[in-house]
């Protein structure tokens, strides 16, 4: 039961690692990915629908993103679902496909940047906490009801310890990364 819970926890870890990676990807670095504009909602026929589901989004060079609707008549409402995102840019519509070019980052935009992604990692971070926690109360019942021994309480008390800093050492390691990619000019 106790190794149950320690897989529980395990898989719980890696959303919120899927998680933070997916929050870091709409974060915008100076160079284009569709990952900035993939989630972006459109009012497609009264519902809100994500880019990616309504579009081909590609990226022909390294600060443009081209975005082709499969339905011409969506063209106006990807157009103006950008524009009402925080991405900050004005796509151009040509007609057939709405393009964007992503302008240079400035200095003081690549450190709110960087304060920004920090924000993320920490509620990462306070997320795998939390479902540290969960998992040692679950031990302590199992304890409490005699379903483990003191003893193994400690040791996978200690289990879990371990494998909550085996993600807190990951989400570390995606920060570092992404101040890395923000700050390069």
């Amino acid at each position: 039961m106790p190794k149950e819970e320690l897989k529980v926890l395990r898989e719980r870890m890696e959303k919120v690692i899927e998680h933070l990676k997916g929050e870091f990807l709409a974060i915008r670095t100076g160079r284009a990915h569709p990952g900035l504009v993939s989630d972006i909602k459109v009012d497609y026929y009264g519902a809100p629908t994500p880019i990616k589901q309504i579009a081909t989004i590609s990226v022909p060079e390294g600060r443009q993103i081209a975005i082709s609707p499969f339905d011409r008549s969506a063209l106006k409402l990807v157009e103006k679902a950008i524009l009402a995102s925080s991405l900050g840019v004005t796509p151009q519509n040509d007609g057939e496909i709405i393009r964007i070019n992503l302008p240079e980052l400035t200095r003081e935009r690549r450190v709110e940047l960087t304060k920004l992604v920090g924000k993320y990692a920490e509620e990462s971070r306070i997320a795998l906490r939390n479902l540290r926690r969960d998992s040692n109360e679950t031990l302590k019942k199992m304890e409490k009801n005699s379903e483990i021994s003191e003893d193994e309480l400690k040791k996978y008390t200690k289990d879990v310890q371990d494998v909550t800093d085996e993600f807190i050492k990951k989400v570390d390691e995606i920060l570092k990364a992404k101040e890395k990619e923000i700050m390069e000019e």
